[in-house]
């Protein structure tokens, strides 16, 4: 290669790393920057990650016979969370729970002008991840199904995505079911992510907030189906609606708004019961403020004389900004 093409690649390579970026892409990348545009997506993207996982988990139990399992659904609930927990844990919280995002702007966490933003994000997502479980088994559910999409019966598949109330189950049971159930995963969330406690260790958060979502499911999730998630309930119960099973989905037991409305309570209270018994008990380390005059630049000497400061002792808590919660 002669020193004449050298220089024209050199000069080509010059251009092009100067070749200004087209208006439409650098708003775009300007949009995309912003923080609550970066929390929405991130609560979209972990929500979705996290429902593909659970209704496809549900899908192998109630379609594939032998294939799937009520422990293979809190398995795909809980590690499907763990996957959302890494999705966004550390842009957006990675509530991916409605129920999250009302408890921690009600404890002044976060501001509530991102409540909308957030909860719009899970809903968008968990729909999306209805309409995507839907295609994936869209022949086994017509198989299952004989061609008829039916909420009741021995051959209903709305179950799929969205909880119902077995006959077991009255509908105010299944509203404190749902109630208690929430509040101990709220509890448990703040203190897996309690730094002033016994918090789990840094980096295996993602993980052991699974496992809880696995607990609650295997120990206490018969009743009501444990949907403690009003982003899990109901957008896929509008995907069902929209796709073929008719307003029985939300007529069938008038059990539609106890999803919605039950776990926000309860995990409001699940907090203010911990913060109450556990978060007021635990140690404080107060952190006293030095003398401001030890701030002032090295190279500029004092001539006075020692001040002994008379400022009390300031306790410096944990970052106040929303913590890795989450749940299905």
């Amino acid at each position: 290669m002669t020193e004449r093409d050298r220089k024209r690649r050199s000069t080509r390579s010059t251009r092009a790393s100067k070749m200004i970026t087209p208006p439409a892409i650098s708003k775009m990348q300007t949009i995309m920057r912003k923080e609550m545009v970066r929390e929405f997506l991130a609560e979209f993207m972990s929500t979705f990650v996290m429902m593909v996982f659970g209704l496809g988990s549900v899908a192998h139990m109630v379609l594939g016979d032998k294939m799937g399992s009520y422990l293979g659904v809190n398995l795909g609930f809980g590690f499907g969370v763990t996957m959302g927990v890494h999705v966004a844990g550390n842009i957006s919280g990675a509530h991916m729970n409605a129920a999250v995002t009302f408890t921690n702007c009600a404890l002044g966490r976060m501001s509530w002008k991102k409540f909308p933003v957030y909860v719009l994000g899970q809903f968008l997502g968990s729909f999306l991840a209805a309409a995507t479980v839907y295609c994936l088994f869209y022949g086994a559910i017509m198989e299952f199904s004989e061609g008829k999409l039916t909420v009741t019966g021995p051959t209903a598949t709305a179950n799929i995505f969205a909880t119902y109330l077995p006959q077991h189950m009255t509908l105010w049971r299944g509203f404190l079911d749902e109630v208690i159930l929430t509040g101990m995963l709220q509890l448990c969330l703040l203190a897996i992510t309690d730094k002033e406690n016994n918090p789990a260790l840094q980096g295996t958060q993602a993980v052991v907030i699974g496992i809880l979502v696995v607990i609650i499911g295997a120990s206490m999730g018969m009743n009501s189906g444990y949907a403690i998630n009003p982003s899990r309930d109901l957008p896929p119960r509008f995907f069902t609606f929209i796709a073929g099973w008719g307003t029985q989905v939300f007529s069938a037991g008038d059990w539609w708004w106890v999803p919605v409305v039950a776990p926000p309570l309860g995990a409001y209270l699940g907090a203010i019961i911990y913060l109450v018994f556990i978060g007021s008990s635990t140690r404080q380390e107060p952190q006293i403020l030095e003398n401001p005059l030890t701030y002032e630049d090295h190279r500029i000497s004092v001539s006075r004389p020692p001040v002994t400061s008379t400022h009390n002792p300031v306790s410096v808590y944990p970052d106040t900004r929303s913590s890795v919660v989450s749940h299905p």
